[in-house]
């Protein structure tokens, strides 16, 4: 019977595509997942699967048409193309694929239908970059553009949504209008923004488009050219959601700076303005106050993760795509990290205060490839775990997400009890076993294995597998001890599994081998091994037989260490496999994450039936106990949920009968906690019937009370104004005694200081004292050892001496009775020979026979006796050789002992010879940074001294100048003398003696200082080349002061730089000799140990030469 899987459900979104998220109606969304594209209905769990091409790489982008009936998709393969699917139609029927033609294109970047939905824009990616204008309707190409270079592409392209033949592009650099007429796309406008790179933008009227920029800026563009840019304001008043947006117009030519935002990444327009993703995790929605102005009226943001130990907020989180249902009563969007969110908003815009969060549109997604997948027996559950860091726990019946955690470090392995309440996850540094709560995943048992790659309970739940690199421990459940450790592989180990009955346990890994172990001895049953790797393994449904998958393209079938079947494969490699509980079917993955359906038993040609699921490697798989669903994970972060059908694509019958039950694990804190949840609620219902019943009464007494209390209200606030003033009284007078307190402590604090600082010094010098002392006692103690072990060989080389003699005289005994042996055997020959001539005298002489028998008789007794003689001196030798060989033994021990102790005396001195080299080297360094602060103190005080000299001469030319300026006046006055007389001379023209003689007489009394003027400089060259001479001295001055101020800076960074390695040396220094002091410890330890060796072999040395000559005696 054949079987192949069908989409069902996947937990997933496929981030890197654009527009990756559209609404189809108010309660289905579409988004890529895994190789294809998800209809998710989010109120009712239900998915539909529109599968991509055999031949696609990727999904790069997707484009919804205005009337929500046709969805294009684009994928990238070796020839791209863009699918239209007709969404009116149950399995998405497919249009012909759209192509560029004969340009040989593999991507299409980002995509838009018309406002008819007739047309079909795509922009290739680079180095063509060519907008394709398509009637799609007939697989027809309108027109092409090339719209960019390879240095500034583009992100998004769009339709005017009021005019099918006006289109808009954006890209960095890249802001174009493009207009459709006489069969070619004519640019129509194009705004010069070299420098800006834009990111996303939208229609929000028939001429205007805002787009979004890298730098968190939102610019206006009308009719093609930069009008205006929106600002967001950055203070704003927690619990308001108005924030003002002004609108200023800016130029073509556009100079300025964008605000200190985050990456404005999408923008969708809607009915009251525009929404935004502003930041990380933040979405503002702008309504449209005046013609030419948006205000920001509402803020929504992504929650944190309210089930982490790890502070990792959604803040951090981009937004990729939003997306508002046809409706706008639902907004969601989908983030980089692979989640999807929503938030109603309707009520967001009729609320407008308080702040407003997005949740999760069905359930948190993994973000990062999962590396772990489990399943349990009691319960339809299944547990992932993830390079995100977090476990994940799933219902495959319900569609839901039962619990999730997010840890410290990465998950690498997970495995579920067979009841399903109990999980163990595989850590880097290690392995928890952990009970799942009715809320939570709690630990309450940590194992030291350090990146458990696997882990799986046996179907039993009494016993678990973990596995250390190449070992294989297993532990008892109940006791949470270790049973077994499996040694056998020579790489890491790939993929373990239990037999049914859990007696046996078979693994696979890098090294080539495939070993099947007995779980109750630990031994090996049976081995393959091949050079490849590994990847999965599994019993057959009856398990007799091995089914293994690795590197080489195989599926194999192993029994009795050798191969049964084999199934070649294709040029894609296995990753993973499981086997159907019926034994009819046997699902492999696949590293271009496809699943195979294989017949069991496995057919000799390639016959399988392929179900395109991932778009990643698939990572693990596993069968549901019922045989009803098969469930995939892979390193694209999505879990696949599929039917498994036959031919006729109804589910397989299954002969098990599987009893789900609902039992949890509550801790008792919690069952108080619903306990007192459950009373409060009836005591609260209680208490709402009761109080309708008494607020009657409690009305009319109210109003007695009323009266009566406002008389005793007023006496009341009369005595807290009297307690008022008395307690300002109180507080000035704390006060006081607080600074009295306070100046008395500082006192106490400064002489606690002082006495503690001496004691310190005090202590410094004990510790001098001490390391001193310690040094001395280990010079002592290393002369001591010395000695002893001088002491040592000597008695050593005594006791060897003494065996070498023994050894010596036994050899010559040896010798000697050797030759007497040989002398008696000579003697025996002769004997012989003897005997030999008188048996032949005997023939001869039949008459003297019976004399001689005597003779004869007499002569074999002396024979036997001599063979009794021979055989026990044989038996001496060889006792002594044994002795002798015993005693060798010993030696050679003796000797390997000896050599051990010296090979651990070696080891500990090699130890301890880097760490001083260590110190020696930091030391060094010490060294060489004080010199460098000496070098620097020189050349600051250099640099003081140049500083002084400049102001000395600064000062005596200062002096010059004020000689100088004094000169100058002295010959304005003098000027102004010669003035005088010489208007006195003008008055004396007429008479022409008097003007000679006061002509005479000026000559006489300014003609000495006409060579002094000659020589001098008018006023005003001097007061020019004072001022010049000023703004230089003022130069050097500022020079030298930023000089002083670089060299004061770089001389506090050196200065903290020397300190902060002291630190550091200070400390890896007392840790060094922490480590000596341990070694010396240590050093101890053997030396007491190698001394109590030597005592025990000493008695033993010395018996042995006892017994020697007792011996001897007794031979």
């Amino acid at each position: 019977m054949s079987a192949s899987s069908q989409s069902s459900f996947m937990f997933g979104l496929r981030t890197g595509a654009a527009n990756s998220l559209c609404f189809l109606d108010e309660q289905t969304v579409v988004y890529p997942g895994g190789s294809s594209c998800v209809c998710h209905n989010f109120v009712h769990r239900r998915q539909r699967f529109i599968s991509a091409s055999e031949k696609s790489q990727d999904i790069r982008a997707l484009a919804l048409s205005p009337s929500r009936r046709y969805l294009a998709v684009s994928e990238r393969a070796e020839k791209a193309s863009i699918t239209v699917f007709d969404l009116h139609h149950e399995q998405g029927r497919k249009r012909k694929p759209l192509t560029a033609g004969d340009m040989l294109v593999q991507e299409f970047l980002c995509m838009a239908f018309s406002p008819d939905s007739k047309y079909l824009i795509g922009q290739t990616g680079g180095p063509e970059w060519m907008l394709i204008f398509w009637y799609w309707e007939k697989n027809r190409v309108l027109a092409t553009v090339k719209t960019t270079t390879s240095n500034n592409p583009v992100t998004q392209v769009s339709f005017n949504p009021h005019n099918n033949v006006q289109l808009c592009v954006t890209g960095t650099g890249v802001l174009k209008l493009f207009r459709y007429s006489e069969g070619a796309l004519k640019q129509s406008s194009a705004a010069k923004m070299d420098s800006v790179n834009f990111l996303c933008h939208a229609w929000t009227s028939e001429q205007r488009v805002i787009a979004g920029t890298d730098t968190g800026r939102l610019l206006v563009s009308e009719c093609g050219d930069l009008r205006k840019e929106i600002r967001m304001t950055s203070a704003a008043v927690e619990g308001h959601a108005d924030r003002q947006v002004e609108v200023k117009r800016i130029k073509e030519a556009f100079t300025n700076e964008g605000l200190a935002f985050s990456r404005i990444t999408a923008i969708l327009p809607y009915s009251k303005g525009f929404i935004c993703s502003t930041g990380p995790g933040t979405v503002c929605l702008f309504e449209k106050t005046q013609e030419d102005s948006y205000r920001m009226s509402r803020e929504i943001l992504v929650n944190s993760n309210p089930c982490s130990d790890v502070l990792t907020p959604a803040d951090c989180q981009e937004i990729d795509t939003m997306s508002v249902s046809p409706a706008e009563e639902t907004l969601a969007i989908s983030t980089n990290q692979g989640q999807l969110y929503s938030i109603s908003l309707s009520s967001v815009l009729t609320n407008r205060e308080g702040n407003h969060h997005f949740e999760f549109l069905s359930q948190p997604f993994h973000s990062n490839s999962i590396t772990g997948l489990s399943i349990c027996v009691r319960k339809p559950l299944v547990a992932t775990c993830s390079l995100d860091r977090s476990v994940r726990i799933w219902n495959y019946e319900t569609k839901e997400l039962e619990l999730y955690k997010t840890f410290h470090g990465e998950a690498y392995s997970v495995a579920l009890h067979p009841t399903g309440l109990f999980i163990l996850v595989g850590f880097s540094d290690k392995l928890q076993l952990m009970n799942l709560v009715i809320d939570d995943i709690r630990s309450f048992k940590e194992f030291t294995l350090r990146g458990c790659r696997e882990c799986a309970f046996s179907f039993g739940g009494h016993m678990f597998a973990a596995v250390d690199g190449n070992l294989i421990h297993i532990y008892s459940f109940t006791t949470l001890e270790k049973i077994l450790s499996l040694k056998g592989h020579n790489g890491k180990v790939q993929c373990i599994e239990w037999s049914l009955d859990d007696s046996r346990l078979v693994s696979c890994g890098t090294d080539g081998a495939v070993y099947e172990w007995n779980t109750h001895t630990g031994q090996r049953q049976s081995e393959y091994i091949k050079s490849c790797n590994y990847t999965g393994v599994a019993f057959s449904s009856d398990s007799k037989t091995i089914m293994a998958v690795g590197t080489d393209f195989t599926l194999k079938e192993i029994q009795d260490c050798q191969i049964l079947r084999e199934l070649p494969a294709d040029e894609v490699a296995h990753t993973t496999l499981a086997v159907s509980h019926s034994g009819h079917v046997v699902f492999t993955g696949t590293s271009g994450g496809t699943i195979r359906a294989i017949k069991y038993p496995l057919p000799i040609q390639r016959e399988w039936l392929v179900h395109h699921a991932h778009r990643g490697p698939v990572t693990k798989m596993k069968i549901t106990y019922d045989d009803q669903f098969l469930l995939t994970v892979s390193e694209d972060g999505c879990l696949l949920i599929s039917k498994i059908v036959d031919k006729e694509g109804r589910s397989l019958k299954s002969n098990i009968q599987v009893v789900h039950t609902e039992e949890i694990l509550v801790t008792k804190a919690d069952l108080d906690e619903k306990i007192m949840q459950a009373k409060m609620e009836k005591s609260e219902l209680e208490n709402q019937q009761s109080s309708a019943e008494t607020a009657m009464k409690h009305s009319e007494e109210l109003k007695d009370l009323e009266v009566s209390y406002t008389a005793t209200l007023t006496a009341e606030h009369e005595k807290y104004q009297d307690l008022l003033q008395k307690h300002e009284r109180m507080q000035e007078d704390y006060k006081k005694q607080l600074k009295l307190a306070e100046e008395s402590r500082t006192q106490d604090l400064e002489e606690l200081t002082k006495m503690y600082e001496i004691k310190l010094q005090e202590k410094t010098q004990l510790m001098a004292q001490c390391q001193e002392e310690a040094e001395q006692k280990i010079c002592e103690f290393e002369q001591l050892i010395k000695r002893a072990e001088e002491a040592e060989e000597k008695k050593i080389q005594a006791i060897q001496i003494k065996f070498e003699k023994k050894l010596h005289s036994e050899k010559e005994t040896n010798t000697d009775l050797k030759g007497k042996t040989g002398i008696m055997m000579q003697k025996l020959y002769s004997l012989k020979r003897q005997i030999d001539d008188q048996c032949e005298d005997i023939n001869k002489l039949k008459q003297e026979q019976q004399s001689l028998l005597g003779l004869i008789r007499s002569l074999e007794g002396d024979n036997e006796d001599l063979k009794r003689q021979i055989s026990g001196h044989e038996k001496s030798s060889q006792d002594k050789d044994n002795t002798i060989s015993d005693l060798k033994k010993k030696i050679q021990d003796l000797e390997k002992l000896k050599f051990l102790l010296e090979f651990l005396l070696s080891d500990l001195q090699k130890k301890v010879e880097p760490q001083q080299d260590d110190i020696k080297e930091k030391r060094a360094k010490i060294d060489q940074l004080e010199k460098e602060l000496v070098e620097m103190d020189r050349s600051s005080s250099q640099l003081k001294l140049t500083v002084s000299d400049l102001g000395l001469k600064l000062r005596t030319k200062d002096k010059e100048l004020h000689k100088e300026m004094q000169k100058v006046k002295d010959q304005e006055t003098l000027l102004k003398r010669l003035q005088s007389d010489l208007h006195m001379c003008v008055g004396l023209i007429q008479e022409p003696k008097k003007l000679k003689d006061s002509i005479q007489m000026i000559y006489a009394r300014y003609a000495r200082y006409s060579d002094h003027v000659s020589s001098e400089v008018s006023a005003d060259d001097i007061q020019n080349a004072f001022c010049r001479h000023c703004d230089q001295r003022e130069k050097t001055i500022n020079s030298l002061k930023m000089k002083l101020a670089k060299s004061s800076e770089g001389h506090e960074k050196v200065y903290v730089k020397i300190m902060k390695e002291n630190a550091t040396l200070i400390t890896e220094i007392n840790e060094l000799r922490k480590e000596l002091r341990s070694v010396r410890s240590q050093l101890k330890d053997y030396k007491s140990q190698l001394l109590l060796l030597k005592t025990r072999t000493r008695p033993s040395s010395e018996d042995r030469p006892k017994d020697g000559p007792a011996h001897e005696d007794g031979r």
